[in-house]
């Protein structure tokens, strides 16, 4: 059996930990190696960098902050997810390259071109077999967050967050074959139906 890279993305409140989670026990029952991760983090070194990029109290440099995620990619690309797929494992991933394109291409305003290049150098230029966008109107995700902890990206504007919307919606546009989209305000049930519909279609 080959490997499957599968990842979720989409804005802050939008299920992506809870459809990743739907989606490996499904897997699982089938006899499938399943391996869950996300960036930033994934490991030990992730995790470290996840503190510094989420919850570090003051200001980052919007490119050092591009420049942490993609050390943290670099590292959990290498480490993690490339040894899990050579080995046949399903590797469901929360989060990738796209959400740097998203947040911190459209969200901060630097050159999305520069910041997917970055990505793909740091990855040696893995792309995923399927991406699940889970699209959700910014304030209905700020809803669901209601009583959490936010991070600093939770705690940006509005406006922030509707760029990366837009940037989300773009990539999708781009490459049809790769993105599944689905609405965040569907039913649970039904988008772990969708996406194990799209999923089965790989295995």
């Amino acid at each position: 059996m080959r490997g499957l890279f599968i990842t979720l993305e989409g804005g802050d409140g939008a299920g992506k930990s809870t459809q990743l989670a739907h989606l490996a026990q499904w897997l699982r029952s089938l006899g499938r190696d399943v391996v869950e991760t996300r960036e930033p983090g994934g490991t030990e070194v992730g995790e470290a960098l996840r503190d510094i990029v989420l919850h570090h109290r003051g200001h980052i440099d919007p490119r050092a902050e591009a420049l942490i995620y993609a050390a943290d990619r670099a590292h959990h690309i290498a480490t993690k997810v490339r040894p899990a797929l050579e080995r046949g494992a399903v590797v469901l991933q929360d989060r990738y390259l796209d959400s740097s394109v998203a947040y911190q291409g459209a969200g901060r305003v630097l050159d999305a071109g520069e910041i997917r290049s970055l990505s793909l150098w740091a990855t040696g230029g893995l792309m995923p077999d399927l991406t699940v966008l889970l699209d959700i109107d910014p304030r209905a995700g700020r809803a669901r967050l209601e009583g959490k902890r936010f991070d600093r990206l939770e705690t940006e504007a509005i406006e922030f967050h509707q760029r990366v919307r837009e940037a989300y919606l773009a990539l999708a546009a781009d490459e049809p074959t790769r993105f599944l989209v689905l609405s965040a305000a569907d039913p649970i049930g039904t988008l772990a139906d969708s996406i194990r519909a799209r999923v089965e279609t790989l295995l």
